[in-house]
């Protein structure tokens, strides 16, 4: 079900397991002063959810935010047959047989000066291949001063299990908005991913949505430059802050 999080802005959740683990999953939906929807990162739609989507304006953007958050844009998809579908690189050739109506190819970019987005750019996760890169975009709802994450950065707190708290302990990601440790040792351009996070930090965000972890309400600039301490370390950023 849909739960509002601030004026233009909702979020929804769903169980997920990874790796044995539950950590959730959740979408972020977003009004514009048109009244048309951006829907990031899909869940399982069901009756209640498509109900209220429909109430509160008009669907007309569905993303996949990054090669991993796909499973479900299809359904919505089928669901919201005008909304336009957009992916980001890689996806196409991992789902060749998945419709949609836009890559997303430029690195940074706006929907109607409202939502920015920008290609977190050298970030890869370690999963069963090895390093494998992940091409998200993440956005920021310059209204509501919120930045919406996908994979980059989790915070795991004590609302989680307890197994999942002591897993996050050990991986870096309790109560810390950061990628957990395995993440950082598949990341090689750390370079990259610097000039990323400043970018970012640029954006006047006080609150992060991710999509595994509780949302964070105020304080959310801050921590995702703690989060990310090891590769702004020595830059200008940093001194200036």
């Amino acid at each position: 079900m849909l739960r509002e999080i601030d004026n233009n802005i909702w979020s929804a959740e769903q169980p997920l397991k990874y790796w044995g683990l539950e950590v959730g999953t959740r979408m972020t939906v977003i009004r514009l002063t048109t009244n048309e929807l951006i829907v990031i990162s899909p869940i399982q739609s069901d009756n209640a959810t498509i109900h209220k989507l429909n109430k509160i304006g008009k669907v007309a953007y569905i993303i996949a935010p990054n090669i991993y958050h796909h499973l479900f844009v299809s359904d919505f998809k089928s669901v919201y047959q005008k909304a336009q579908l957009w992916v980001t690189p890689g996806l196409a050739s991992k789902r060749p047989n998945l419709y949609f109506d836009k890559v997303i190819t430029n690195k940074e970019g706006n929907i109607l000066d409202e939502v920015y987005y920008l290609l977190f750019d050298g970030f890869k996760v370690l999963d069963l291949s090895g390093p494998s890169i992940v091409n998200e975009f993440v956005f920021f709802h310059k209204k509501s001063r919120t930045l919406i994450l996908t994979d980059t950065a989790f915070y795991f707190d004590e609302s989680f299990s307890l197994k999942t708290r002591l897993a996050a302990q050990l991986l870096g990601a309790y109560k810390q908005l950061s990628p957990s440790l395995l993440d950082k040792l598949a990341i090689t351009d750390k370079e990259k991913v610097r000039e990323s996070v400043e970018k970012i930090l640029r954006w006047d965000f006080d609150r992060v949505i991710m999509a595994h972890g509780s949302i964070i309400e105020t304080n959310g600039k801050q921590k995702l430059k703690e989060g990310y301490e090891w590769v702004l370390k020595n830059t200008s950023l940093k001194r200036k802050s």
